[in-house]
């Protein structure tokens, strides 16, 4: 073995296993060189000596660097996350943060005039040299950037820009959609798919990968979804969490990122209430009575991407007093809220939604958030801790307060603890907000009276129009605001619940006065113009 290494106490085995442990570990507090050097405890020369030994892979010291010079950066190996093809006197090289890596791997694979060696990036040269070569160019308008982007655009850039672009209109989600001609992207804009850039030139696999990269996922692998977290800084000090999900698909692989700006509550938490979220006055009253007592249960109800959470949290946050301890567990933490205790699921280690709770009611919680009841499990606990002594604020996934009951049933819980623990059931929905630069007026058509007055539902005189305009991307919408019907339990819902009555009994009793259903509170919006009758259609259905 080379004197070198002996001499620091680090054998090509104990290099190679180190590798192993660190890249099945990706959550490095630093580049792969500096946490070699630190985990076998040599110097960066002996490190040198054994990586080229070993594995033929070189390391730049300062004296060397100064003679590098980088490729022009339309270069495909330059275009690949972590990657870069530089020259070193008359040397071909690929300066890379994992030489191990398949972009790696793919950008040696490559022809070029002579081999290539692989060289391990010390820390900063691969920065400053992407800072040279990276263009100096503005970002464009969403709505003008459909089609595809210049051969010569980066990875890097495509990603990065399509996260820039999705923060700064205000997108809920990112899909990167590959198929035959390579991968497309689409931001949730406003709860709709809204097409964005392209990016056809045989890059999807980079694309993916560099996801992968900025979510410490492993990179190699792709037969199984895999799920993971983006930590993303902007330019100008806001940050913001991305969840991220890698799903196989026919054509190799799609991503789906969510934003997830937790800081959006604690800049205005002076101001977030029900109100601001756009609540009807007398709604807003009822849920922040329920918020207020000092036991039981509150759940708020609806599809994915109704506003579950952020209702919740509102609510939560006018609850907020300072009297008494909050504790949520959330999976994820969504938004940052001043004085509580909020703590993440993580299911890997064990932590899970069930453990969690179990674990906060020693924590002697006045008030819990729990993110979401998934299972008999933890329904089963957030049940016991309503009853004895806690205000629980927790969502379900189901669509009416019918659903809700039998998805407890489903769960296995006694009617009578479920209805004891009960104070009140929100189900609620998201409109999307007429445009009010475009925004006109016609009147209803036959057929649209003809299924109104069928579901014995008012037929307004005027039904307004989405047309569309620069200021809503064409869309002739322009944000969202929520409708929510709001069911207090009394005595006589109690009652029903234990008996477990037919669906047109309950129904009966539930809607004795129709103004309080959801589909009349979102007519009523439609007669005031703030929505469109398609728009409740799609969200809301006429039922």
């Amino acid at each position: 073995m080379n004197t070198t290494a002996s001499a620091n106490m680090a054998t090509q085995h104990q290099l190679d296993m180190a590798l192993v442990a660190l890249r099945q570990s990706p959550a490095l507090d630093g580049s792969i060189c500096q946490m070699l050097i630190r985990t076998l405890g040599i110097s960066e020369s002996a490190l040198a000596t054994l990586l080229q030994d070993g594995h033929g892979i070189t390391l730049i010291d300062d004296e060397r660097w100064l003679q590098v010079n980088a490729d022009p950066a339309g270069d495909p190996a330059n275009n690949s996350p972590g990657v870069m093809k530089i020259t070193l006197g008359e040397e071909l090289l690929l300066l890379c943060e994992d030489p191990w890596s398949a972009e790696a791997m793919a950008a040696q694979a490559r022809p070029a005039p002579v081999h290539m060696q692989l060289a391990l990036a010390r820390p900063g040269q691969l920065a400053s040299l992407q800072k040279n070569l990276k263009p100096k160019t503005s970002t464009p308008n969403l709505a003008l950037s459909k089609g595809n982007v210049n051969n010569s655009f980066s990875v890097v850039q495509f990603v990065d820009q399509a996260i820039v672009r999705a923060y700064e209109e205000g997108a809920s989600d990112i899909h990167f959609e590959t198929d035959r001609r390579g991968v497309g992207i689409k931001y949730r804009l406003d709860g709709v798919m809204a097409p964005g850039e392209r990016l056809d030139d045989g890059r999807a696999e980079e694309v993916i990968s560099r996801i992968k990269v900025l979510a410490q996922l492993d990179i190699t692998e792709r037969r199984r979804p895999q799920d993971g977290r983006i930590h993303w800084q902007r330019d100008g000090g806001d940050s913001i969490d991305l969840r991220v999900s890698i799903m196989p698909s026919i054509f190799g692989e799609d991503a789906v990122l969510r934003l997830l700006d937790k800081a959006q509550l604690r800049h205005s938490e002076q101001s977030m209430s029900l109100d601001v979220l756009g609540f009807d006055a007398n709604v807003a009253a009822v849920i922040r009575e329920l918020a207020t007592r000092p036991h039981g249960m509150l759940l708020i109800t609806g599809p994915t991407g109704s506003g579950k959470t952020t209702t919740v949290y509102a609510a939560l946050s006018e609850a907020n007093d300072g009297l008494e301890k909050i504790v949520t567990i959330e999976d994820p933490v969504e938004y940052e809220l001043p004085g509580v205790l909020q703590i993440p699921v993580n299911e890997q280690k064990g932590l899970t939604f069930a453990t969690g709770l179990r674990s906060i009611l020693r924590h002697d919680p006045d008030k819990i958030l729990v993110g979401e009841i998934r299972d008999a499990e933890t329904a089963e606990i957030a049940i016991q801790s309503s009853l004895t002594g806690h205000l629980v604020f927790t969502t379900v996934h189901a669509n009416s307060l019918f659903d809700v009951l039998g998805r407890f049933q489903h769960f296995g819980i006694d009617p009578f603890a479920l209805a004891s623990a009960l104070n009140g059931v929100v189900v609620q929905r998201l409109l999307r907000r007429l445009c009010k630069h475009c925004g006109t007026w016609r009147e209803p058509t036959s057929n649209e009276e003809k299924k109104l007055i069928s579901l014995n539902l008012p037929v307004p005189l005027k039904l307004p129009v989405a047309h569309g305009c620069d200021h809503c991307r064409q869309t002739g919408y322009r944000g969202r605001f929520v409708v929510a019907e709001v069911h207090e339990l009394t005595d006589k819902v109690r009652d029903l619940i234990v008996r477990k009555p037919s669906m047109t009994e309950l129904k009966e009793i539930i809607y004795r006065d129709e103004n309080t259903r959801l589909l009349m509170q979102a007519l009523n919006q439609v007669a005031q113009g703030s929505t469109t009758l398609e728009e409740v259609t799609r969200v809301v259905g006429l039922v």
